[in-house]
C-alpha cells in the first residue's frame, strides 16, 4: 500500500483523480476487454491441464473487479475464456483490495499475490486459484517466433536480470521501512 509518506503518493493520488473522472468510451471498454480475452486465452493455450480445468467449468462466470475496472468471463466448452453475455450472473466475485496501482507494482515485483476479497462458489475458486498459480506465459516462446531463438533468450535472459535487481530493490526497500541506516 502506498502510504502519505510515500514518494508514490503524490502519483497515487494522481492516479485516483484522473481515474475517476477521465472514463473511457464504451467501444474502447469493450475493445480492450476482448484484447485481454485474446491474450488469457492465448497463455491458457500453452498449459494442456488449464485447459483441461476450465472445459470442467464449462458456462460458469466469473466476475473480476479492480477499482472501477469489472470484466465477466465465463468457461468455453473449448477451455478458453469468453466474455460473458450482458446480464449473465456471476457465481464467483474476486475484486482485488489493493487500490493503489503502484502497491500492485510492488506487490508483483516482489513476487507476491495481491489481496483479492473472494465470494461465491469455492469449486470454481479452487481452479481459479489454481490457474493463477500455474499459468505463466511464456514471453521468450512467443518473442522467439518473431525475432528468432537466440535473440529472444539474450532479451529474455536480460529483463530476468532486470527484473531480479528490481525485486531485490524493492525488497531492501520494504525491509529498511521503519529502520535506520548503520553507523560506519
Amino acid at each position: 500500500m502506498v502510504t502519505p509518506s510515500s514518494p508514490f503518493s503524490f502519483l497515487d493520488d494522481l492516479f485516483n483523480r484522473v481515474g475517476s473522472r477521465m472514463q473511457p468510451p464504451d467501444w474502447a471498454i469493450r475493445e480492450i476487454q476482448h484484447r485481454t480475452v485474446l491474450f488469457l486465452n492465448h497463455v491458457l493455450q500453452q498449459e494442456p491441464e488449464a485447459q483441461q480445468r476450465l472445459m470442467r467449468q464449462q458456462g460458469r462466470v466469473a466476475l473480476f473487479q479492480w477499482r472501477f475496472v469489472t470484466m465477466k468471463f465465463v468457461a468455453t466448452p473449448a477451455g478458453l475464456l469468453d466474455l460473458a453475455p450482458e446480464g449473465a450472473e456471476p457465481e464467483l466475485t474476486l475484486s482485488v483490495t489493493e487500490e493503489s496501482p503502484f502497491g500492485l507494482a510492488r506487490a508483483a515485483f516482489s513476487g507476491e499475490k495481491p489481496a483479492v476479497r473472494i465470494e461465491g462458489d469455492v469449486q470454481l475458486a479452487a481452479e481459479v486459484n489454481w490457474l493463477v498459480d500455474h499459468v505463466r506465459w511464456d514471453v521468450e516462446d512467443d518473442l522467439a517466433r518473431l525475432i528468432g531463438d537466440v535473440p529472444a533468450h539474450t532479451i529474455a535472459t536480460g529483463a530476468r536480470r532486470a527484473v531480479d535487481a528490481l525485486r531485490r530493490f524493492v525488497g531492501e526497500r520494504s525491509g529498511k521501512a521503519g529502520g535506520s541506516a548503520g553507523a560506519e
